[in-house]
């Protein structure tokens, strides 16, 4: 599968509909490629996309 191919399919909500949740959490897992891709920012977005109420994301160096 070229890049073009799964972007086509990442951005067709029909073929999307076909994953089932436990494929949806595998590649959501699997898809960034380093820990330092995963930032406050990110985490916030996240929550806020969801619409998730109950956590907050707080950074500790």
């Amino acid at each position: 599968m070229t890049r073009e191919d799964f972007m086509n399919f990442f951005r067709d909500e029909e073929k999307l509909s076909t994953l089932l949740a436990d494929d949806r959490i595998e590649i959501f897992l699997q898809i960034l490629p380093g820990g330092s891709d995963i930032t406050e920012d990110l985490l916030n977005e996240l929550i806020s996309d969801y619409q998730v109420t109950n956590l907050e994301v707080s950074q500790v160096k």
